[in-house]
């Protein structure tokens, strides 16, 4: 069963004197939530939340975390779920995580009554427990100011340039804490801010507290009232105090009533990620992750910044198709799912005819020579059309998948075109569930 059918690829949107394809939400076959990116050398790791299909408007299910990956900026790598909550227990929500790097480890934050702290060699996991079964990091005992029994949720870490960790979260209460060198513990008392502040923090803090630093200013990103704005505050030093800088996006502008943000620089450019419901069958509980590109003001201060559909508009550099690329590598796609073998196993699937995965600003250089693709199925009138710059766009050659029962690569020749393009893989054949798709290369 299709479970999205986005139709968004169909609205052009026009601005600058230039028409263009939405981009945002950054996954089209996913409900994500809460996300949080991580910088490391030349990739951004992105981790959200999920937001189960089975949600209401009136009840979260969310289970497991999520990880796409990019080198660009416009094309997204799906990984399959990272860690699953019910480690902690069956009732326990994924509320939104962070994960941070050091020596090596990754380890991760995610949030239920308090803060659990997991750590792997892997971004993508397998993760375990440092401090054994369900032990946390901090517990609903440790922490009392909002006097409610959902306060500790929402971590975000910050590692220091001088390399002091600090660990904050909360809802309707701000905590903060120093983390040991080892990352799961930590030194001295939990500060509790005091949130009703307005010199630091304007009118309200609700929750989602996200850190970040540039130059010598620490800055706070958190939401604020309920629907949620997005505030933002500022010091001089990570335990503040804190001084309140303004509004960075309105409740609603985004399309939804909460939202969770996180920002990060990558190859010189700032993102600012946030949540909108920009799915169809979305609402407050089935929400998604969206990025748009900002620069700091010239005082160091954070603009206001708009919800935009369009996204990033030009990729950080163009993607190789001369080195193998997985089919889960996608700038925009109508129709198709993600399937999971196992934990590392990760494709294409739910194809039929019709469908359509877009890959952003492929560089072919002077020309390649023929394409290659890593398929199965069941289905012997399977095939990839090779389009360029649009689902209709020029037909560069058509690979006749098959069938077979265990993964085989099928080649083809293609036209030789040069230069930069979009690229983008229209599936066809008769009936449905054409096939499974894991990954394809060009040779120039």
């Amino acid at each position: 069963m299709k479970r999205f059918h986005t139709l968004l690829s169909a609205l052009l949107l026009s601005g600058a004197g230039i028409t263009t394809i939405a981009q945002n939400p950054i996954s089209q076959t996913e409900f994500t939530a809460d996300p949080a990116p991580l910088v490391i050398g030349d990739t951004l790791y992105l981790y959200t939340g999920h937001d189960e299909w089975e949600a209401t408007p009136e009840q979260f299910v969310m289970k497991d975390y999520l990880c796409f990956t990019t080198t660009d900026m416009v094309n997204w790598t799906h990984h399959a779920p990272i860690f699953n909550i019910s480690l902690f227990g069956e009732n326990e929500n994924a509320n939104a995580s962070q994960m941070a790097y050091r020596n090596g480890k990754f380890y991760f934050y995610p949030s239920t009554s308090g803060v659990p702290v997991l750590v792997s060699d892997s971004p993508y996991g397998p993760f375990t427990n440092p401090l054994g079964g369900k032990n946390q990091l901090t517990y609903a005992q440790d922490t009392n100011f909002s006097g409610h029994g959902w306060e500790d949720i929402d971590p975000t870490v910050l590692i220091d340039d001088d390399g002091q960790a600090y660990l904050y979260w909360g809802n309707n209460a701000l905590y903060a804490v120093k983390l040991n060198e080892d990352m799961i513990s930590y030194d001295g008392e939990i500060t509790a801010f005091d949130i009703y502040d307005k010199n630091m923090f304007g009118e309200d803090y609700e929750e989602a507290p996200w850190l970040a630093k540039r130059g010598d200013k620490y800055y706070l990103l958190y939401a604020s009232h309920c629907p949620e704005d997005t505030d933002w505050a500022w010091s001089d030093s990570p335990m503040g105090p804190w001084k309140y800088g303004g509004r960075v996006m309105r409740a609603f502008e985004h399309g939804g009533m909460g939202n969770h943000t996180g920002i990060a620089e990558f190859k010189g450019q700032w993102y600012f990620f946030y949540m909108d419901e920009g799915l169809p069958d979305a609402h407050s509980r089935r929400r998604t992750a969206s990025v748009v590109p900002f620069n700091f003001e010239s005082d160091g201060k954070i603009p206001y910044i708009h919800h935009d559909k369009r996204g990033v508009l030009k990729s950080v550099a163009p993607l190789n198709p001369y080195v193998r690329q997985q089919g889960e590598t996608i700038a925009w796609e109508e129709g198709i799912g993600i399937g999971y073998d196992n934990v590392h196993s990760v494709y294409v699937n739910n194809v039929d005819p019709g469908d359509w995965i877009k890959v952003r600003e492929v560089n072919f250089k002077d020309g390649a020579k023929t394409f290659a693709a890593r398929t199965r199925g069941n289905n012997p009138s399977a095939a990839i059309e090779v389009r360029l710059d649009a689902p209709n766009g020029e037909l560069i050659g058509t690979l006749n998948c098959g069938s077979s029962k265990d993964w085989k690569e099928t080649k083809c020749n293609i036209k030789q075109r040069d230069g930069i393009h979009d690229l983008y893989f229209v599936f066809s054949g008769n009936g449905s569930d054409l096939m499974d798709f894991d990954s394809w290369i060009f040779s120039e």
